[in-house]
């Protein structure tokens, strides 16, 4: 599993995309077969070959992040992302959080991070896949793509990297959709999804729990608005910067950050 997203939120913010990438250095450990509920990962399964036959695909995600303030205070921060997906490699993803508001563009051939705050942009040359461009960026500045667990080709290699146990804990409800609910354990974090019932298998909610943390803070996902055959105009993945746009080497952290610092808190 990709735990970069909750573990590593900020890292440096340098955009040296010629680095060679590629999803065939991810290789699951299994967990023990009898610690493994074949339930739950029957349907993880089941939910990754769906995503993965799906060419093009949109939907927009809810954010709540926790940190633990120097006090001890649990704070949650609330962000907003939506993405568009046009596999082999179309990406187009916009979030905005209390600090940022930044769009993520691939084409296949470009990788661009504009900040639409201070209108400036990090732009460079990365030919490859859309599973290659999410790492480079995540690996270079430490800052997730929404949901980008969820993105990969094999979603199910991804997210089973690490596990060591699987519960299925039956069905419920996200905005009045019925869900599987889903648990899997790791070392360090615990993570829960829930995926909508039926022959559309897409995830509807994604928590990720630290365990040895203070207060265990948790990184909250919720999908929704999900469309498995959106209309793309042809440059949608294509960057053009806005007039007075300035483009720099590498953007300010502030504006790739999606929560406020509690350094004073």
């Amino acid at each position: 599993m990709n735990n970069n997203h909750f573990l590593n939120q900020i890292g440096g913010v340098s955009l040296a995309l010629g680095m060679g990438l590629g999803v065939g250095a991810i290789a699951p450990t299994p967990a023990q077969a009898q610690d493994l509920d074949p339930n739950a990962t029957e349907v993880l399964q089941f939910m990754s070959d769906y995503l993965a036959e799906t060419e093009a695909l949109s939907f927009n995600a809810d954010i709540d992040f926790e940190v633990i303030a120097r006090t001890g205070q649990k704070l949650q921060f609330s962000s907003y992302a939506s993405v568009l997906l046009n596999r082999p490699n179309g990406l187009h993803v916009r979030r905005q959080g209390p600090l940022a508001d930044v769009e993520i563009l691939f084409d296949g051939s470009q990788l661009t991070l504009f900040g639409r705050r201070i209108n400036a942009y990090v732009q460079q040359a990365f030919t490859g896949t859309v599973d290659e461009a999410i790492l480079a960026v995540e690996a270079d500045t430490g800052i997730p793509f929404p949901g980008a667990d969820l993105l990969f080709s094999d979603t199910y290699a991804v997210l089973m990297e690490g596990v060591t146990s699987s519960r299925y804990l039956g069905t419920g409800y996200i905005n009045g959709v019925e869900v599987h609910h889903l648990a899997f354990r790791e070392d360090d974090v615990d993570w829960q999804l829930w995926v909508q019932t039926g022959d559309r298998p897409l995830p509807m909610k994604y928590v990720i729990t630290t365990k040895w943390l203070t207060g265990a803070p948790q990184y909250e996902t919720r999908l929704r608005d999900w469309n498995t055959s959106p209309q793309i105009a042809n440059n949608r993945f294509t960057f053009t910067a806005p007039a007075g746009a300035a483009r720099l080497e590498t953007l300010p952290t502030s504006e790739l950050e999606d929560f406020q610092s509690t350094e004073d808190n």
